[in-house]
């Protein structure tokens, strides 16, 4: 008698039978919360920009837009910022690129530490590196006031476009940094090998083989670095000087027309809307039309710097990691300086600057944690939800989500903020004065974040290990509990931590919002830079500083990968 045995094909057939069984007679939850889900982006994130834009055409006919037009000052700004946003997106390439190909093709002492400095240039806020950047470089700077002291020279002033190009591409770097490294660290070493072999020069195979494959990665971080120097509002509005810029002027637009007819600071956010929708929209058409794969390759083989070449590219990356970790230097050691008022003894250490912060105005501390611990929590929580129906779980509303809640990717947080408050602060919910109007801005202009590191930690889970327990019996919704939640944690702590970090840097957007008894250390800092308590505005700094980076610390110590 033959005894037929099942092929692996039929078992497979079968498990993949009882799964779908599975799914379908048991009620899965996903459905509803992709429509929860869909219900509050649309309430929370397109209502806000959608009252901008209607808000231009406020008061009949063309609204703000006939205002725009007419007046000179408001073309300036939009010519100003578009240009400073190309001349600081080409400069922050240069070095962002440098700094990765240095770091990626070269072993040198240290390598472990420089290539984790770039990084400390998006942990400190704007705000504390433009105050850091006045104290050295301002008109009663450190560095100014030796020069003219010790030899007579007046530097030039750091108010202006000068200001602005050196800082701003100090600020959005390691942007370009990250994306660039981690292509050259995917990249096939053996194809510029293989261009060498064939008698190309080594230089002409990295123009030829190499930078067309880490194109698309440095495009796409470039226009993210012009979106970003578009919608700057701390430095620019605190180094601009007179330099008309699209950001301060609608933040001052909001200031004028607050309690009236929010016209003209609804027209110039929605003029931001369109150029950062042009810019994704060249992005689109372009680096998604240049794609490269790598497939089984091998990475680089970093070489050892030697010679009078070597010694050349050590100090050019040295001085840009030394100018952009300058502020965060800057800050300690002035946070730990005796202060009179504006004036400070230099190399006389003290702690009257945390003492007075302490005991007279710590409600800006307090206020940022708990503004901060609650947004943080809701938007963790919101994006583990939706990366899961965007990557797991999709259906016919999750492409309406995603692309809902990456909205707040292009619009800056000026923009944002004025939305936010034209749409929930008044209204059938009247939200302006309250925490939660300060707690909501910071999820939406923050969950982008979260989402995007939960995502990546769901792509590399494989959907068979779910199906296998579905098909032992154990329903979809428990199984996902039981199987893929604990394999998220990793990627839930990643993006706890970015989160976090980037909730309490924030200024522009809660800027906006805030009342009265609602200012955060960002806004506090931001305030004393008028009255010229530099003292007091680096021990709040501090206090930012600590906020943001002892997460990280204690995310590096249990190995939690951030920035993937």
């Amino acid at each position: 008698m033959s005894r037929r045995i099942a092929s692996p094909q039929t078992s497979q057939t079968k498990a993949i039978a009882i799964v779908a069984k599975e799914r379908k007679r048991n009620f899965s939850p996903w459905m509803v919360m992709s429509i929860v889900m869909v219900v509050l982006a649309l309430g929370f994130v397109a209502w806000p920009v959608l009252s901008v834009l209607v808000g231009s055409f406020a008061g009949g006919g063309l609204g703000g837009w006939k205002e725009f037009f007419g007046e000179s000052s408001y073309l300036k700004a939009v010519g100003n910022s578009v240009l400073l946003a190309a001349i600081v997106t080409v400069i922050a390439t240069i070095i962002g690129v440098y700094l990765a190909y240095f770091t990626a093709r070269f072993r040198f002492w240290v390598k472990a530490v420089v290539a984790i400095l770039p990084i400390t240039a998006i942990l400190v806020p704007e705000v504390i590196v433009t105050q850091a950047w006045l104290m050295v470089l301002g008109n009663n700077g450190v560095v100014t006031r030796w020069f003219y002291e010790n030899f007579d020279i007046l530097l030039p002033s750091l108010y202006g476009w000068r200001g602005l190009i050196l800082i701003l591409p100090l600020l959005y770097y390691t942007y370009v940094y990250l994306g660039t490294l981690a292509a050259l660290r995917g990249f096939d070493a053996q194809l510029e090998e293989a261009a060498q072999s064939l008698g190309t020069s080594p230089l002409m195979a990295r123009i030829k083989v190499t930078f067309p494959a880490i194109m698309p990665a440095v495009i796409a971080n470039s226009l993210l670095v012009f979106t970003l120097t578009l919608g700057n509002f701390a430095t620019s509005t605190i180094i601009g000087g007179k330099v008309d810029l699209l950001a301060p002027l609608t933040y001052k637009a909001f200031l004028a027309e607050t309690g009236g007819n929010p016209m003209m600071q609804s027209t110039l956010a929605t003029v931001s809307i369109l150029i950062v929708l042009l810019v994704l929209y060249v992005q689109r058409s372009t680096v998604g039309k240049r794609k490269y794969e790598m497939v089984q390759g091998r990475s680089w083989v970093p070489m050892k710097l030697r010679g009078v070449s070597g010694v050349v590219q050590s100090i050019i990356a040295a001085v840009m990691l030394i100018a952009s970790t300058l502020p965060m230097v800057m800050v300690l050691v002035i946070a730990f300086t005796k202060a009179r008022g504006p004036v400070m003894e230099w190399g006389t250490f003290s702690l009257d600057n945390f003492r007075n912060v302490i005991t007279r105005d710590p409600q800006p501390i307090l206020n940022t944690i708990t503004f901060g611990l609650m947004a943080c929590l809701i938007g963790v929580c919101v994006s583990i939800i939706i990366s899961v129906l965007v990557v797991k779980k999709k259906n016919l509303l999750t492409p309406l989500l995603d692309y809902l809640v990456m909205l707040p990717l292009a619009l800056s947080g000026t923009v944002l903020g004025i939305g936010v408050m034209t749409s929930l602060g008044n209204g059938p919910l009247a939200l302006a004065g309250t925490t939660a109007i300060m707690v909501i801005v910071y999820v939406i202009r923050r969950l982008p974040h979260g989402i995007r590191n939960a995502s990546s930690s769901l792509h590399a889970i494989p959907d068979s290990l779910e199906d296998a327990s579905i098909s032992l019996g154990v329903p979809p919704f428990k199984s996902f509990v039981k199987v893929v939640l604990p394999l998220m944690v990793p990627g839930i702590a990643a993006a706890t931590v970015l989160t976090w970090t980037t909730i309490i840097a924030e200024l522009s957007a809660s800027l906006v919002v805030y009342s009265a008894g609602q200012e955060t250390i960002t806004i506090k800092v931001y305030n004393l830079m008028g009255t010229g308590l530099n003292g007091q505005a680096a021990a709040y700094g501090v206090f930012l500083l600590l906020l943001a980076i002892v997460p990280i610390i204690l995310a590096r110590v249990f190995k939690v990968r951030l920035f993937a």
